[in-house]
């Protein structure tokens, strides 16, 4: 049985034409909202985890949602540590099913994306991969700042380097986080059908589930 998961809708058909110049206006002016303290906290809770792991490599899982897209990473890269950010603590403390033991090389912690980004940014740590699956689209035309490649935190997530993957079911999204992550970095971006064999987040099966067609962009920066 399919899951019944609709479509994106969106008056948008293409990437929108103001991006470009939002994104030069972000890349120019330093954003410099204070960071709040709970976000700090969560910071150096995990980093101190990463560190006490010894010297694997780091993984980003960018609004982790459940922490299912973390354990699938965490398994998949048994050789690095994960660090998933949700700022939903509700959805951090579900329980989700997992088969087998639990891999030991990662953590969740709540934080605003935000801050935490910046924070690993100002410290100089640089994710080895970096994942954002399946982000609230925001798809109206007017929500283009509230999509991550819209926020003017975006600068400082290129500039983390490393490989970088973003995942949606709206294929625009896709098309403007290569675009953004272009602009910025001058880097070639590939956009590319996803056909993934196991699902690593609810999402992921859902959309599958559904018949949706899924979309990523990946680069090493």
């Amino acid at each position: 049985m399919r899951a019944n998961s609709s479509t994106v809708s969106s008056a948008q058909t293409a990437v929108h034409d103001g991006l470009a110049a939002l994104l030069a206006k972000h890349a120019t002016h330093a954003f410099r909202k204070p960071v709040a303290d709970y976000n700090r906290a969560a910071f150096n809770t995990t980093i101190a985890a990463w560190q006490a792991a010894g010297t694997r490599a780091l993984i980003l899982d960018a609004g982790c949602g459940v922490g299912l897209s973390t354990r699938n990473l965490a398994a998949q890269f048994p050789d690095h540590f994960v660090i998933g950010v949700d700022q939903s603590a509700d959805r951090l403390m579900r329980n989700t099913p997992w088969e087998g033991s639990v891999p030991a090389n990662y953590v969740t912690v709540r934080a605003d994306l935000v801050d935490y980004w910046r924070l690993l940014h100002d410290a100089g740590i640089r994710p080895a991969r970096h994942y954002l699956l399946y982000p609230n689209p925001w798809p109206k035309i007017g929500q283009l700042q509230r999509r991550w490649h819209g926020h003017a935190v975006f600068p400082t997530v290129v500039a983390l380097g490393g490989y970088f993957e973003c995942r949606s079911n709206w294929r625009i999204y896709i098309e403007e986080c290569a675009a953004a992550v272009t602009q910025l970095s001058g880097r070639p971006v590939d956009v590319l059908p996803y056909a993934c064999a196991e699902p690593i987040t609810p999402f992921e099966r859902k959309y599958r589930e559904s018949g949706h067609s899924l979309w990523r962009c990946v680069v090493q920066l």
